[in-house]
């Protein structure tokens, strides 16, 4: 089974090429352009990876990390900025986020990552 992945950004450019690039690779894509559809898939399809913007419109990306922690606290997330902002960096890391991708990034460097962050599946 293909290991899922959701990807949570409000640009909708953003999202469609992660899911084009992430789709091709293999994996299964969720997106969501919020914080309350983010939650929403993660309660209901247990992804593997999440990729995460940090600014999203009505809940923040901390807010929406704590409460997936809440939901899955062994939820692996990967978070992405277009803003240099340390303390926020600093925040989602002691929240649990595994590592972090200022924006623009390179679609390669996304793509190595989520391959070395994705958990081990076990086999059955």
């Amino acid at each position: 089974m293909a290991e899922k992945i959701l990807i949570v950004d409000d640009q909708f450019g953003i999202r469609i090429l992660l899911n084009e690039v992430l789709s091709k690779e293999g994996y299964n894509t969720f997106q969501a352009a919020n914080g309350v559809q983010a939650l929403d898939i993660v309660t209901n399809h247990s992804p593997d990876l999440v990729l995460l913007d940090m600014k999203i419109p009505g809940m923040d990306g901390i807010e929406i990390l704590k409460r997936m922690k809440q939901i899955d606290q062994d939820i692996r997330v990967i978070i992405m900025t277009a803003y240099g902002e340390l303390d926020m960096i600093q925040k989602a890391k002691d929240l649990g986020a595994m590592t972090h991708f200022a924006k623009p990034f390179d679609i390669d460097d996304i793509r190595k990552a989520v391959k070395e962050y994705l958990p081990v599946r076990k086999s059955e």
